[in-house]
């Protein structure tokens, strides 16, 4: 092996099982909380293009967007650190809670951890839905922003756990899924109210959110634990039943083996976050940093954030702007499920190329296309119909690029290569770097587009191919590998096998 390039991972222990309908109700229920994220994700930009949210709160604003002065610079129309501060400020919030649900997580399992997530949405929703004033808005997205860390550090995780490691890539993407089935939902409901008369329509887009939290609440109580979280808290004969029942046999003996001698190992931790400075977790403490870092980099939630005012901006009209952002909405739903269909049989590192590979050309496409029409100064009178049809094309194939590769993935994978001893607080570290970068892309996209103009898609195009080689160099292929032998993938990569002991852990099967 040499450059980076590694061949398929030799597999630990075969444990008997099947897909079963137990382990596939557990993980799309579960799965569903992505949908609280997905939600918001697809309704704040939705939500701060409506002329009557706009004037309501931020009235500024509006009156630069309806103005008809040409000298207006078309890419500052929507530059407002305080309309980007309600975005953004989520997910400061959603970092804070993360590194909170990583004790509580530990502590009293997954579950609760989504249970809890799931009603500091509701509390959020139900605020911000009948605001009257930007205080309101704003301590309304806190804590939305307090459940979506919560849901965010303990789905995938779960997840993880919870599935037959030979199906591991396709269940854990359905949380993935469900992200991106919330986006789309929020820009049809978007489109829809918008037309409301009356001007109400926002109240309608914001409060929704109401309902998937909702069914994270009511799904979370017919739920039970991991097995892993059960022997965690020492919970083994109930662990050793749930295994029976989700992988469809009786002989369990040897996965529940393994994960008791992870849990005997993880007793020697007492403090997870002072030990992920060992250098036996170097390896998944840097992709606990890195993968978020470069999947917010992607340049992905300029779309998914504003799309809406991003189409708004570069000409197009109100409703037009709210159809293209539905429209990308979803080709990035349908897209993930080609990711679900195709991570376990071809790979990550596959994915993961590919889809950066297509990302930057597309990025580099919109840019010229940007470019050509709108130039420097900004002062275009808008995009004829082919035109934009031929941007908002180049966009989907961006936004596919990345639902098939670095947006389930970048879930997947890191709850997949952490070991349990340090399994929740290295989700914290992948949740809190993935929100801080959110927050930030959030915070100043108004910003760039008003300054960078057509130069922030470089930017982002930039990125991407830095994250490429970083995978091409850095990721081990983890296809096909059960979670608790997932160190003999560290073990066996050229660069990191130097970090990690070559002594196999002991476990007690046989």
């Amino acid at each position: 092996m040499a450059g980076g390039i590694m061949a398929a991972p030799e597999k630990g222990k075969d444990y008997p099982g099947k897909f079963t309908w137990k382990v596939f109700y557990t993980c799309f229920i579960a799965a569903s909380g992505g949908l609280i994220f997905g939600y918001d994700l697809g309704i704040s930009g939705g939500v701060t293009s409506m002329d009557s949210f706009l004037s309501k709160f931020f009235p500024a604003v509006y009156e630069k967007q309806i103005s008809t002065d040409p000298s207006n610079n078309q890419y500052c129309k929507f530059d407002s650190q305080t309309l980007t501060l309600f975005t953004s400020s989520l997910y400061l919030a959603a970092l804070f809670s993360s590194l909170v649900a990583a004790s509580v997580s530990r502590a009293f399992g997954r579950r609760i951890t989504m249970l809890m997530g799931g009603f500091l949405f509701l509390a959020g929703a139900l605020l911000n839905g009948f605001a009257e004033a930007i205080w309101m808005l704003i301590v309304g997205r806190l804590l939305l922003g307090f459940g979506i860390g919560c849901a965010n550090q303990s789905v995938p995780i779960y997840l993880s756990e919870m599935a037959p490691y030979k199906y591991r890539g396709s269940l854990n993407n359905l949380f993935q899924l469900m992200i991106t089935l919330g986006i789309l939902i929020a820009n049809v409901l978007n489109y829809e109210f918008a037309m409301i008369p009356g001007g109400w329509g926002w109240r309608l887009s914001l409060g929704g959110a109401v309902v998937p939290a909702l069914i994270i609440i009511i799904g979370s109580f017919t739920l039970t634990d991991t097995p892993s979280s059960l022997i965690e808290r020492d919970r083994l004969d109930e662990a050793k039943q749930l295994l029976k029942k989700v992988r469809g046999v009786d002989n369990v003996e040897a996965e529940l083996a393994d994960l008791v001698a992870a849990r005997e190992a993880s007793k020697g931790v007492s403090n997870q976050w002072g030990a992920l400075f060992q250098r036996k977790y170097r390896p998944q403490l840097t992709m606990a940093i890195a993968i978020p870092f470069f999947q917010q980099l992607t340049g992905i939630n300029v779309i998914t954030f504003y799309a809406p005012v991003l189409f708004k901006t570069l000409g197009f009209g109100n409703s037009a702007s709210l159809m293209s952002a539905m429209i990308t909405g979803g080709v990035n739903c349908v897209s993930t499920i080609a990711a679900i269909l195709l991570v376990d049989r071809f790979g990550r590192r596959v994915l993961f190329l590919e889809g950066g590979s297509q990302m930057l050309l597309s990025q580099i496409v919109v840019t010229i296309m940007i470019a050509y029409k709108f130039g420097i100064d900004g002062n275009s009178g808008g995009l004829s119909k082919e035109y934009a049809g031929a941007v908002v094309l180049f966009i989907c194939t961006y936004v596919a690029g990345f639902a098939w590769s670095w947006g389930p993935l970048g879930w997947l994978v890191p709850s997949e290569i952490f070991s349990l001893e340090v399994r929740s607080a290295l989700q914290s570290v992948n949740v809190s770097v993935n929100m801080i970068f959110t927050f930030a892309v959030a915070q100043v996209f108004t910003a760039m587009l008003c300054h960078m103009k057509f130069g922030m898609f470089i930017f982002f195009a930039f990125f991407v191919f830095v994250m490429s080689i970083f995978i091409y160099k850095f990721l081990p292929e983890t296809k096909g590998v059960p979670i608790e032998e997932m160190a003999l993938v560290w073990q066996k990569h050229p660069f990191w096998g130097k970090y990690v002991s070559q002594e196999k852990p002991q476990t007690t099967s046989t």
